[in-house]
């Protein structure tokens, strides 16, 4: 059984398939993370309280099991798509003239370079609003909210706070761009080695790639924008 995963992991097809159900699950968290994150458009009490339903369920563990399952499903999908990047740039190389080789590294660069900043980007928002290292978000005293007599952490009042600081919201508008960009791609190549793709279908979910793309940027570029330049939750 574990010589035959880790044949599969070995193989190529076996590394296109893990990159294919890594991105999905990665593509799944970010449509529901960004509808959770809309709540605060809802008010202090409807993001607070999907807050607290997050950091309770199955009595705290939910959340660290689904971090757990998004960090790792991100550092396996990085990782797999930069040696699949550089056995199809060797096999590209050997296969084909210069001109041919040195458009298709465009291409592969363009993807591991993304990919590795939307990493570094991931790891930075863990930091800023799950460890909340080098801010006061932990500060009962600022950061305590009253969810139906109950004592909370404010994430409405810390999401206010976090992107009313220009750097913060000016990194995060491009990684979110540098993750768009990504998804456009990603997403279509996800039916492609899932085996869903055909010459009808291709232009189809090429676009809807880009239809993916573009409303997660538009959805988390709207909260950003509408706390650092127009001072909502002000």
């Amino acid at each position: 059984m574990i010589a035959s995963l880790l044949a599969f992991y070995q193989s190529s097809i076996g590394k296109k398939i893990l990159v294919a159900l890594t991105g999905l699950v990665l593509v799944v968290f970010l449509l529901g993370h960004l509808i959770g994150n809309l709540l605060i458009f809802a008010g202090p009490h409807a993001i607070n309280e999907y807050g607290h339903m997050l950091h309770t369920a199955l009595h705290g563990a939910g959340v660290w099991i689904a971090r757990a399952g998004i960090f790792g499903s991100m550092i396996l999908h990085v990782a797999l798509t930069i040696q699949l990047t550089k056995a199809n740039r060797a096999a590209r190389k050997a296969r084909y003239g210069k001109k041919e080789f040195q458009e298709a590294s465009k291409s592969s660069r363009t993807m591991i370079w993304s990919g590795l900043t939307i990493l570094a980007f991931f790891i930075y928002h863990i930091l800023h609003y799950t460890a909340r290292v080098g801010n006061q978000y932990n500060n009962p005293a600022l950061y305590t909210y009253d969810l139906d007599g109950e004592k909370v952490h404010n994430v409405y009042k810390m999401v206010v706070d976090g992107f009313s600081w220009a750097p913060a919201s000016i990194f995060y508008l491009i990684a979110m761009a540098l993750l768009c960009s990504h998804l456009s791609h990603g997403v279509s190549s996800l039916f492609q080695t899932l085996g869903l793709n055909t010459e009808k279908t291709a232009p189809l979910f090429k676009k809807m790639g880009w239809a993916y793309a573009l409303l997660i940027f538009a959805g988390n570029a709207t909260i950003v924008l509408s706390i650092w330049l127009f001072g909502y939750g002000h």
